[in-house]
């Protein structure tokens, strides 16, 4: 039986159509470029493995990054890093 027809006797019918599912999650994660070891993005490249980003992001690599802006999450996380031990500050004097 279709969902357009009512069924016979009970009056009429009322399509329901389904709402989409929206996420918030982790779809806008593709919207960003995300910070990742180096020599994990070069592994990537090679054996196709899934990278994990600072953010908790895991995705084979496959964009090029330079067309999207920074994850705020992974840059937030990157910057509370700290320096690495280099004895110059963030802008490099």
């Amino acid at each position: 039986m279709s969902t357009l027809e009512p069924e016979r006797g009970t009056g009429t019918g009322t399509l329901v159509e389904p709402t989409p599912q929206t996420s918030h999650g982790d779809g806008d994660h593709e919207r960003f470029a995300h910070y990742v070891q180096k020599d994990k993005i070069m592994a990537s490249a090679l054996d196709g493995t899934p990278v994990v980003a600072l953010c908790g992001k895991v995705w084979v690599p496959g964009r090029d990054p330079k067309k999207y802006p920074v994850c705020p999450m992974c840059k937030e996380i990157y910057e509370s890093m700290g320096d690495g031990g280099d004895d110059k500050g963030k802008d490099g004097k």
